[in-house]
Formats: C-alpha cells, sequence, structure tokens
C-alpha cells in the first residue's frame, strides 16, 4: 500500500502557454501601474504640504 503523494500535472498546449504569458505580462504592468499612481498620489500631496506650509 504505497501512495503515491506527488501532485497531478497538466500538459499545457502551447496556445494554453503563450495565454498564461499574456495574463502574467498583464498582471505585471497593471501592478507597475498601480505603483506608480500610488508613488505620484504621495509626491504630489507630500508637496502640498511641504508648498502650505
Amino acid at each position: 500500500m504505497s501512495e503515491d503523494n506527488r501532485p497531478e500535472t497538466v500538459k499545457l498546449t502551447p496556445e494554453e502557454e503563450k495565454a498564461r504569458k499574456r495574463r502574467n505580462v498583464a498582471i505585471f504592468w497593471s501592478l507597475i501601474g498601480f505603483i506608480l499612481l500610488i508613488f505620484v498620489t504621495t509626491v504630489v500631496r507630500l508637496s502640498g504640504n511641504v508648498a502650505g506650509g
């Protein structure tokens, strides 16, 4: 009674691999855009406080 604890793997077709890569790239650029938005918002708010005294 030996149990095989290895998870099942799925072979992706080349089209599925390309789609996964496109999704990963889209997620990457979305995260970069969000980080830049937060950074710019922070800089604008801080510069407004500095100018206001």
